[in-house]
């Protein structure tokens, strides 16, 4: 992760006056809860969500606390939807500065029960809703030298979770996804990141508990989403959040181990099994090819050696 932000005064608030945000699946839960955010903090926002009537509420909703807003509906999926709402934005606001990849599904069941539709289903529409959206508005963005992209992974992805192949493979393709992107957004001041929510929405009804259910408010998240879309966002965070509780998660690498290529490498690696997965002296990676390159150079320094 690039943890380089700007600083921020003492005092000094988060704010995104003059900045467009689309939001999608804002029509209610954790959606409507950053739309209203990032409202209050004002930027222009777009509302998105599969049906117009919620979408259009929430939209009502931030004008009467004084804010701006318009409402689009439609799926993340459907490419024309898509290109049709960015249309409105740059036509209504002229720019688009934030967009927060938030709409999503759940078909949970294990993977034994678990249908290739339903799979196929949901990383549809978080992986590549997500890509639909992204690809909408990243020439606008690195045309205007100014992008904030959030793409919404989850702890089943991070950790995994029973029951959530589907949900939890496309949450963890959405890391990948914001790690290459976030390396190509750079030159352009286009920041790429990733909030992994923990929040009692429609979604985790029946899931969780009432007690837990209660602290998990989609307010207590919304707050991390507004630093990942400000002016001193990072760039390739991944942001946990929930019940007001924030930590960064880290793909990472350990130190290497050069085992060689021997008829006993197989049986070497196995024995060298701790000393691989010790994360004692463990790295986070710029990039996967300075990964690459970190396994060639332990090779050459041994061979010199």
């Amino acid at each position: 992760m690039n943890a380089s932000t700007d600083s921020l005064g003492s005092g000094a608030s988060l704010r995104l006056d003059g900045r467009v945000a689309i939001v999608t699946g804002a029509g209610a839960g954790l959606g409507r809860a950053h739309a209203h955010l990032l409202a209050s903090r004002g930027a222009q926002v777009v509302v998105n969500d599969l049906n117009l009537a919620p979408a259009e509420a929430v939209a009502a909703e931030i004008r009467a606390a004084g804010g701006q807003a318009i409402a689009a509906a439609g799926s993340v999926t459907d490419e024309a939807a898509v290109q049709a709402m960015v249309a409105q934005t740059l036509a209504t606001w002229g720019r688009i500065d934030i967009l927060v990849n938030n709409a999503g599904i759940l078909r949970d069941k294990s993977f034994a029960k678990m249908t290739l539709d339903d799979f196929r289903l949901v990383v549809d529409v978080h992986l590549m809703g997500a890509v639909v959206c992204t690809k909408a508005v990243w020439e606008t963005m690195r045309a205007q030298q100014h992008g904030r992209i959030v793409f919404t992974t989850s702890s089943s992805g991070l950790f995994g979770n029973f029951g959530q192949s589907n949900y939890g493979a496309a949450k963890m393709a959405l890391v990948g996804l914001m790690q290459t992107l976030a390396l190509e957004g750079e030159k352009t001041n286009v920041r790429v990141n990733c909030l992994a929510p923990t929040a009692a929405t429609a979604m985790t009804q029946g899931i969780l508990p009432p007690e837990v259910l209660a602290v998990l408010t989609p307010e207590s998240v919304s707050p991390g989403l507004l630093f990942l879309v400000s002016d001193e966002a990072p760039t390739r965070a991944i942001l946990n959040a929930g019940a007001g509780v924030f930590a960064a998660s880290h793909v990472s690498l350990t130190a290497p181990v050069h085992i060689g290529t021997g008829p006993q490498a197989p049986e070497q690696v196995a024995a060298a099994w701790p000393r691989i997965s010790d994360r004692a002296d463990s790295t986070v990676p710029g990039s996967g090819m300075e990964q690459s390159m970190r396994e060639v150079q332990t090779v050459l320094g041994t061979r010199r050696a």
